[in-house]
């Protein structure tokens, strides 16, 4: 009995239908494996490498870069290339079967989707020679060259440049330079990067952005992370950073002026009782904002091990697509990277500078804090509001406790 797969919906993913008009249901087997699946071909010596399925939001990719050549042996389920997503994730095509790359059937920079093939693996067949053995390599190395061609050698001395000559050589006013574009470089956008511009313009067409300002003093924050950092990784086995103090003051600002929190629905205000925070994390391929789920229920101690969870994920490039959906409020860190402003709430850097304490002026280490809003929806009110209530619960963390 023959079995045949139904057409793929949209969106990538494979799926298998009961028997009607002759399409055919395939029990116990994941769609992964069967799209991921390379078949033989008629002489069974030959098998494909071909595109996996990529994710539910993911229906291409961008083939970045091979991990291998032609003539390349490769052991099953090795890497041979690299795809580039629109998302953090980078997905791999690993070879079905150990053997030899015959050839790529695809080209670096090409436009991908699930199924695609990618390469030729022969089973059969042997690798290029390319490598000497390294006896050899030392025989060689060690073997002296025949009397003629060593005297040829000796009788020729080397030409050595003074460095005079070659220093003004260097420093001649009269030789040509390059022109400004014969000293660029011009690289195709990584995907992520591309999704981050569409994403922005797409904020700054769609919404009415306006940023308020305010300061916070340090101190007291700072003092509190010193006394209690080597308890408090002793018995939670994380370290206390200011990240998670900052999102416990931001959820009592959220909670404070839940408006803050809401978002814009065509004519509708949908009001969320609930706070998801992304938190902003640097990569090497841009920046990427996962999810802390329902922070409102959380310690300090839950909130430093999910950061640390996510910003290893991150780095890794190994977070998946619903880790990053959903957020109700972002936290950019802009400080670590000396910024003066940012985006969302940004914290900046901590310098220190001279302030008026009780008549006195005293140097405190100070932050500023920016929150950038839909002005369609939250007044200016609200926003100083808000930014109050995060510079009352940093500058007395003894707020949180007492909720007051």
């Amino acid at each position: 009995m023959a079995f045949r797969l139904a057409s793929r919906p949209t969106g990538g993913v494979p799926r298998f239908s009961q028997p009607t008009r002759g399409r055919y249901f395939l029990p116990n087997v994941s769609s992964y494996q069967l799209w991921s699946r390379s078949f033989a071909s008629k002489n069974g010596d030959l098998v494909e490498a071909v595109v996996p399925f990529m994710g539910e939001s993911i229906t291409d990719g961008t083939l970045a870069n091979f991990l291998k050549k032609p003539g390349d042996r490769v052991e099953a389920d090795e890497p041979i290339a690299q795809i580039e997503t629109d998302k953090v994730v980078t997905i791999d095509v690993a070879s079905p079967e150990a053997g030899v790359i015959e050839k790529f059937v695809a080209s670096e920079g090409d436009i991908v989707t699930p199924g695609a093939k990618v390469a030729i693996i022969s089973k059969s067949g042997a690798p290029n020679e390319t490598q000497v053995a390294p006896n050899e390599t030392i025989q060689k190395q060690s073997t002296p060259p025949p009397p003629a061609e060593k005297n040829k050698v000796e009788d020729k001395p080397p030409k050595v440049e003074s460095s005079i000559t070659h220093s003004s050589k260097l420093s001649s006013p009269s030789e040509p330079q390059l022109l400004p574009k014969e000293r660029e470089r011009q690289v195709p956008m990584p995907r992520l990067r591309k999704r981050i511009a569409n994403r922005l313009k797409d904020s700054q067409n769609t919404f009415a952005m306006l940023t308020t300002f305010n300061e916070v003093d340090m101190t007291n924050l700072m003092k509190l992370r010193s006394d209690y950092k080597d308890q408090f990784v002793e018995k939670h086995g994380v370290k206390l950073g200011l990240m998670s103090c900052f999102v416990k003051a931001a959820v009592s600002a959220l909670q404070n002026q839940p408006i803050v929190n809401a978002v814009i629905d065509g004519d509708d205000i949908i009001y969320r009782d609930y706070i998801d925070i992304s938190v902003a994390v640097g990569t090497s391929k841009g920046l990427v904002v996962p999810v802390i789920r329902e922070t409102d229920r959380m310690n300090f101690a839950d909130i430093e091990k999910g950061i640390n969870n996510l910003a290893k994920k991150a780095t890794e490039g190994a977070l998946s697509i619903d880790e990053m959906a959903g957020g109700t409020f972002t936290i950019s860190n802009g400080g670590v990277y000396g910024a003066l402003s940012s985006s969302i709430l940004g914290m900046h850097s901590i310098v220190q500078r001279p302030v008026v304490v009780n008549g006195s002026i005293l140097t405190r280490p100070m932050m500023y804090l920016a929150l950038t809003y839909d002005h369609r929806l939250i007044d200016g009110r609200e926003a100083l509001l808000f930014l109050r209530r995060i510079k009352d619960v940093v500058e007395d963390p003894r707020r949180l406790l007492l909720d007051i």
